[in-house]
């Protein structure tokens, strides 16, 4: 073929698009489209890059009410020549949900489940709605969406339409691709129509109704005629192949499937409005069967034998460098009994109408293989909450691998490349030769090894020169390694950038061009998503680090000890996976969770904090500490530290947030709120001093509210009231004439008197104290005004919470030398001493000490009290609301445990935060968010609960949430239900 034959490919984009009027393009989004329209820095900021290596400031976001809104903006865009961006979740690894460009968030509104055809097994979906809902939505028809990756909890179906995602279960369903009907389209230029399978007879009748549709067509077609025995050629036959556009579809023999080209074109030629998609049976019961073998390679050469024998529903591999990475991260600790011996192992399962049939998969693959479950090497389970677990653990990989510590950093780039199957053992061991080459150690490998796609994460040098030039380098020797094998740059994830540049080395240089030519039909004006898989930009520039990196490194207040002391390096610990826009489950993110907001999520907080410290000369946000975007992102930031336990790379907003506001109000004057919540311990102390005259006027009508507003509490609080004894009141007389207990002797336990125990729940205290004292101990309380510094530091005032850190060391310092438990029963509380104070304080002996000694009542209890001690048989059934701050620090399970022991059959809703999250809640501006977290789960839990059924709530927070939430309800501390089981009352004791 000569090049007159060829169709004229665009242009590459023009970087930045410096001709476009941005102030009237916002102006007429704004006045033409229905929805938000968003080009304020703290926009920008937070949609400046994916999951991947690279980063680009969109001109603008829009998140439009409806897909006809959606539609409206693009057309604005069209009008005024500015690129367009689709974006879902915005998980992607490769670079492709990044650009400049506007930027087209379909997550937060345009998520329906349109239609259900059961009978067909077909439904109709908006681009927006995430896979997990999607298939909650499916389930009461027996059906389900068959590809799963493993963000399946928060990924958008546009999303994994855009990339041709897979996921594990790929091995029983195919990629997406091979699961939709038809898609409806819309052309950068305003052409819509819904794309399919088009038979000759179809064909005709499009073009003889000309118009854009028909030159689309007519095009694609002649692209299918000149091309079609290199694609037949050029195309690798194996079960992962998503690099380039799936011309392969556009064949005689794949129905001339243009919605199948669409699929994992990475919106570079339409965009997705509806997508009509194949349902799957969902799986009625299933087995599985952990196969151990000498390294993961070997695990790799097994796969083949596998798959001659048996029909899995999902075969992956895994290695023992990311078990090792999972344990260090204390990640997946269940699931890593269920492996048998062996450094590389494969989890196969199995599916069955019947759990019979499911088993007996199993042992049959296990005859075949000559083994048995009772080999060293195989671990058998067909407990569907065993298994679960093994599935969350493999798919915490990408988490566990991006930080691992004490070893370099991580980076996507070459992590998602397939092979043949057959081959898969032979190319892992010529990657690992490739590793050794490039000195980049032992990186995990784990994938999905039935299918031959492996992940891989690899610690380039991305803040070097050198070090770029070598991750350039790699992936060039990658991508001749992987063709070499008959296989592809991408097995799931996309080309993007990353890999968009690498395209000619997999398919040759004709095909590529065919990729141009069927983007020119699309999009001639190369507007949609540009410089990804045509034209693409080069893969080592729009670097988010780069060679010429430096920012600016801050003193701090707090140290970071896990992030080398660095703010910077802690803010950098979010590399985009997303779990925290997961709409339900978890702690993480209570406020994405009740708002949809990028910005409300832990890593668009992550992406701003980034931005602020970055030295990049395009970052939105300009002012540094100052920056009133990034307080603004802040500031529904519940400080809940669900990010801290739930997040796999472990981000710590709350205390990314806590840095911010002492930095930001720093030398300057703070909301009000920040000093009458901040100061709350100090408040309280006075209040104390006439509880009933303070508890009057707060709650009269007319100076409540007076009180209220100017203390920037919401007015729709009701204020706590103050005890009329105080806890430390009452304990000055409950030891009178009592020694003070040996601070060594192993029955001495110190109750720490918090401020919301001591002033307003004193009979929490009092009941620990008769439950410690009927176990045998003998309990001490500080004397005199003590404090943990908990509201000093959820409001930022961090140098005066470091003041009362050093009090309250000097007040705690005879026990701590002498090893003396001490007891928290407010959880944030507790939680301070265990790892606010050493992150402040690190290297203090005191406060390594304190952190070491700090135990729940539960954790002291089930350590420490007597062999032959039982606890109160209690005997009831209980509504659980875990603290927020006891499941990302302390956890649970010992908890758990005591109640188990006291006969409480305790249920445990998923109901993540309260929503009132200390000074959070009652601030000014927070009502509303506050109180739809609660409503998510928790509030309906506890109405919906029997009257005989106890609330057992020990955080503050939560038991005066659920006590404003109209539930009718008190909620009680575990201390008081078991103290409550004893022959002594509290209230005599």
């Amino acid at each position: 073929m000569n090049s007159s034959e060829l169709l004229q490919i665009p242009r590459p984009a023009p970087r930045g698009f410096p001709d476009i009027d941005t102030r009237a393009l916002g102006q007429d989004l704004s006045a033409e489209v229905d929805g938000e329209v968003r080009f304020d820095p703290g926009s920008r900021g937070a949609y400046a890059t994916d999951a991947s290596n690279y980063r680009q400031v969109p001109i603008g976001v829009v998140v439009p009410h409806s897909v006809e809104a959606g539609v409206a903006a693009i057309t604005v865009c069209a009008r005024h020549g500015a690129p367009v961006l689709s974006r879902g979740g915005g998980t992607s690894l490769g670079g492709q949900c990044t650009n400049v460009a506007v930027v087209i968030d379909w997550s937060k509104y345009c998520h329906r489940l349109i239609s259900v055809d059961a009978e067909a097994q077909t439904c109709v979906v908006e681009p927006g709605i995430v896979l997990d809902e999607l298939n909650e939505q499916l389930a009461p028809y027996g059906l389900q969406f068959g590809p799963r990756p493993s963000t399946h909890s928060h990924c958008a179906l546009g999303g994994m339409l855009g990339n041709n995602a897979c996921g594990a279960t790929a091995q029983r369903s195919g990629k997406t691709d091979e699961n939709i009907v038809a898609l409806e389209i819309l052309t950068h230029a305003g052409d819509r129509w819904w794309a399919g399978p088009t038979s000759d007879e179809e064909l005709e009748r499009i073009l003889a109704d000309g118009g854009p549709k028909a030159d689309v067509h007519r095009g694609l077609h002649e692209v299918a005629e000149r091309y079609g025995e290199l694609i037949r050629a050029r195309f690798p036959d194996i079960p992962r192949r998503v690099s380039g556009y799936n011309l392969n579809a556009l064949l005689p023999e794949s129905s001339f499937d243009v919605g199948r080209l669409i699929v994992g074109s990475e919106g570079t030629l339409a965009t997705i409005l509806r997508a009509e998609l194949k349902l799957m049976p969902t799986v009625a019961h299933t087995s599985m069967v952990v196969l151990g073998y000498d390294d993961i390679t070997a695990a790799a050469d097994a796969v083949p034998t596998i798959l001659e024998h048996s029909d899995p529903i999902v075969l992956e591999g895994v290695d023992s460098q990311l078990i090792d990475f999972e344990a260090a991260e204390h990640i997946g600790e269940d699931a890593r009994s269920m492996l048998p011996d062996g450094t590389g192992w494969l989890l196969v399962q199995f599916g069955g109408e019947t759990a019979e049939e499911a088993d007996r998969r199993v042992e049959e693959l296990l005859e075949a293989l000559g083994r048995s479950e009772h080999d060293a090497r195989v671990n058998f389970s067909d407990d569907p909450a065993k298994e679960e677990k093994l599935w969350k653990a493999r798919e915490a990989g990408l988490g566990a691998t991006a930080r691992p510590p004490g070893m370099p950093d991580t980076w996507p780039g070459w992590e998602d490349s397939a092979v043949p199957p057959e081959r898969l053992g032979d190319y892992l061991r010529d990657l690992k030769s490739l590793f050794h080459e490039f000195d980049l150690g032992e990186p995990a490998m784990y994938g999905h090894f039935g299918q031959g796609c492996v992940h891989i994460r690899i610690p380039f040098g991305m803040v070097t020169a050198n070090g770029v030039s070598d991750f350039r380098c790699f992936l060039e020797r990658a991508a001749k390694l992987v063709t070499s094998y008959g296989g592809s740059l991408s097995g799931e994830h996309g080309d993007g950038q990353a890999r968009g540049e690498l395209l000619e080395t997999m398919f040759g240089a004709e095909i590529v061009h065919a990729f141009g030519e069927v983007k020119a039909l699309f999009d001639p004006r190369n507007l949609m998503n540009p410089g990804k898989v045509v034209q693409p930009n080069r893969l080592d520039e729009d670097l988010r680090l780069g060679s010429e990196w430096d920012p600016t490194h801050y003193r701090t207040t707090f140290q970071y000890p896990g992030d080398d002391g660095s703010f910077t390096r802690a803010t950098m610990r979010c590399v985009g996976i997303g779990n925290c826009r997961s709409q339900d489950g978890g702690v993480m993110c209570p406020s994405y969770m009740v708002t949809k907001e990028e910005e409300n999520s832990t890593r668009g907080r992550a992406r701003l904090l980034f931005e602020m410290l970055s030295p990049h000369e395009d970052s939105p946000i300009k002012d540094g500490w100052r920056s009133t975007e990034v307080r603004d992102a802040l500031d529904l930031c519940l400080s809940c530290k669900g990010c801290k336990t739930d997040c796999p790379v472990n981000v710590d907003m709350a205390t990314y947030k806590a840095e911010f506001l002492h930095q930001h109000y720093k030398g300057r004057v703070r909301p009000v709120a920040h000093y009458s919540m901040g100061w709350l311990p100090l408040l309280a102390r006075i209040a104390s001093q006439a509880p009933r005259l303070v508890n009057r006027v707060l709650s009269a009508p007319v100076l409540s509210t007076i009180c209220k507003r100017l203390a920037g509490i919401a007015i729709e609080r009701e204020t706590p009231a103050f005890a009329h004894q105080t806890f430390l009141a009452w304990w000055s007389e409950h030891s009178v004439g009592r020694p003070e207990p040996d601070p060594r002797a192993e029955t001495t336990v110190v109750v720490w008197p918090d401020t919301f125990t001591n002033r307003f729940d004193p009979h929490i205290g009092r009941a620990a104290v008769v439950l410690l004292e009927s176990a045998g101990f003998d309990v001490t309380i500080p004397d005199g005004s003590v404090c943990c510094g908990l509201t000093w530091v959820s409001t930022g005032q961090l140098s005066v919470a470091e003041r009362v850190f050093r009090h309250t060391l000097a007040v705690l310092r005879p026990w701590l030398e002498a090893g003396t438990p001490i007891i928290g029963l407010e959880p944030s509380c507790t939680a301070v001493f265990r790892t606010d104070m050493p992150e402040m304080l690190p290297d203090d002996k005191m406060v390594q000490r304190l952190s070491a000694q700090t135990r729940t009542m539960a954790e002291f209890l089930l350590e420490h009290a007597p062999q032959d001690w039982e606890p109160p048989q209690v005997r009831r059934a209980a509504l659980v609301h875990t603290h927020c701050h006891q499941h990302a620090v302390m956890g649970f399970d010992a908890d758990l445990e005591l109640m188990h022991r006291a006969g409480i059959d305790a249920e445990v809703p998923d109901s993540g935060c309260c929503g009132l999250a200390g000074n959070f809640g009652f601030e000014q501006g927070h009502y509303d968010v506050s109180m739809a977290c609660a409503e998510r789960v928790l509030l309906p839990a506890v109405r919906d609960a029997s009257p005989e059924t106890l609330v057992i709530a020990d955080g503050f927070s939560c038991r005066t949430q659920i006590a404003q939430g109209n539930t009718r309800r008190t909620a009680v501390h575990l201390a008081e239900v078991l103290a409550g089981g004893l022959d002594v009352p509290t209230s005599s004791a």
